[in-house]
């Protein structure tokens, strides 16, 4: 194996600057924490509205968020800990967040390549090849796990928003008022979407610039040597 050689070339090129773009997605997926409010009043006192809260975030198992009260403050007569927003989006937000950090090992893998390396990537017939397959296969889960996690974030905003009080059973009782208060912006979530299918952009750009470093794009040396002066080969017999 060859000694270590700096060589930063390679990150002028789009086969290196590409793989810094993509590597921050995950981040601004996997630190999320939001709550969403609810104003409740009591036919007792009408005028008299209190907050009860439920808070969720990452891996967003929203059927694990309870709502709760403030300490020592009795909301209509209801235990309100019993009652959970609706729905499970951990698998599409997993999927993706997990897939993220993958990726963002091996671009950090690939570019200590491509900089430390960069001569024994480029004389072997395997390693550009490996890199083409890896590109291709993570350009389409790009697309995979972000158009789960898209989905999943639009089921997440319908079920933390106003459509809360249909879903609440003790709002439908009589004598109970609820009010939708209000619901942590997803500004950060939207952006991880876009995040992932820029990436999908990047990723399926970066490899048509890998394919170029395979043997298939580029002959071999043999086939080189041949053509520059080797023997011929024959015509017929």
């Amino acid at each position: 194996m060859s000694a270590f050689q700096l060589n930063l070339n390679p990150l002028k090129e789009p086969l290196g600057f590409i793989k810094i773009a993509s590597i921050f997605a995950f981040a601004t997926c996997g630190g999320f924490k939001g709550k969403t409010e609810i104003l409740v009043s009591c036919s007792t006192k009408a005028s008299d509205n209190k907050t009860i809260t439920a808070s969720f975030g990452y891996p967003f198992r929203l059927n694990q968020a309870s709502f709760q009260a403030l300490p020592g403050v009795n909301v209509c007569d209801v235990d309100w800990k019993n009652h959970v927003l609706i729905g499970d989006y951990s698998s599409s937000a997993q999927f993706y967040v997990t897939f993220a950090v993958f990726v963002f090992l091996y671009c950090i893998a690939a570019l200590l390549l491509y900089v430390g390396y960069t001569n024994l990537y480029r004389d072997s017939r395997k390693l550009p090849m490996i890199d083409f397959i890896v590109t291709l296969v993570a350009t389409f889960l790009w697309l995979v796990s972000t158009s789960a996690w898209a989905k999943a974030l639009t089921d997440i905003k319908t079920a933390t928003g106003h459509n809360i009080i249909q879903e609440l059973t003790p709002c439908n009782h009589q004598g109970v008022m609820c009010y939708f208060g209000s619901v942590t912006s997803m500004g950060s979530l939207n952006v991880s979407v876009i995040f992932g299918f820029l990436n999908m952009i990047l990723w399926g750009g970066n490899a048509w610039f890998v394919y170029k470093e395979t043997s298939l794009h580029s002959p071999s040396n043999t086939s080189a040597s041949h053509s520059q002066g080797g023997i011929p080969p024959p015509t017929g017999i």
